[in-house]
C-alpha cells in the first residue's frame, strides 16, 4: 500500500521535479531523497533474475538464490550472502500499467518505478547502524548506512556492507 501511495504522489507532481520524502527539501542534486531517523529503508522487488530483460544499474531480491543483485555489464553480481525467503509477502496478483518514470518523460525501460536523468541519482534513506536501529528488516531492504557509511542491504538473514 505504501508504494502505491508513493506511486501515485509521485504521478501527481512534475516528472522532472526533485522530490523529497519525510523531509522538506533533497539535498544536493538527487531526484529522490527519504528523511533520516525514520529507520525504513527501501525495499527492492523479490522477483527472479532469470525471468528479467533488465538494463544495466537494476537492482533486486532474487527469490531463486535468495541474494540481492544487480546488473553490471550484462552480468549480475552479488550484493549479499544467500539469506532467506521466509519472510517474504508474496502476492499473486500482478501489477497493471506502466509503472512511474521520475526525471524524464519516457524511458526505453520498465519498471515498477524508473528514475530516469543523465544528471541526478537516487539518495538512498540514510540510517545509522541499522542492524541495531532497523527492528523488523525485510529481505530486499536497502539504505545508507551513515556510521560505517557504506551501502546496507539485507538479505533476510544478515545485513551485509559495500562501501
Amino acid at each position: 500500500m505504501k508504494i502505491l501511495n508513493l506511486l501515485i504522489f509521485a504521478m501527481s507532481i512534475s516528472l522532472s521535479a526533485q522530490i523529497a520524502i519525510g523531509k522538506e527539501n533533497v539535498e544536493g542534486s538527487g531526484i529522490l531523497d527519504f528523511g533520516f531517523g525514520q529507520n525504513k529503508g527501501i525495499i527492492l522487488p523479490a522477483v527472479t533474475a532469470t525471468s528479467q530483460t533488465p538494463v544495466n544499474g537494476t537492482i533486486l531480491f532474487d527469490q531463486n538464490d535468495k541474494k540481492i543483485k544487480i546488473l553490471e555489464n550484462k552480468i549480475w553480481l552479488e550484493l549479499s550472502k544467500s539469506g532467506s525467503t521466509e519472510d517474504l509477502l508474496i502476492s499473486d496478483e500482478k501489477e497493471s500499467g506502466e509503472g512511474v518514470i521520475l526525471g524524464a518523460e519516457s524511458s526505453a525501460v520498465s519498471g515498477v518505478l524508473v528514475l530516469e536523468s543523465s544528471n541526478q541519482a537516487l539518495i538512498l534513506p540514510k540510517i545509522a547502524d541499522p542492524e541495531i536501529n532497523v527492528k523488523s528488516p525485510y529481505p530486499g531492504m536497502i539504505c545508507y548506512d551513515i556510521t560505517s557509511k557504506s551501502l546496507a542491504v539485507f538479505d533476510g538473514i544478515a545485513w551485509n556492507y559495500w562501501k
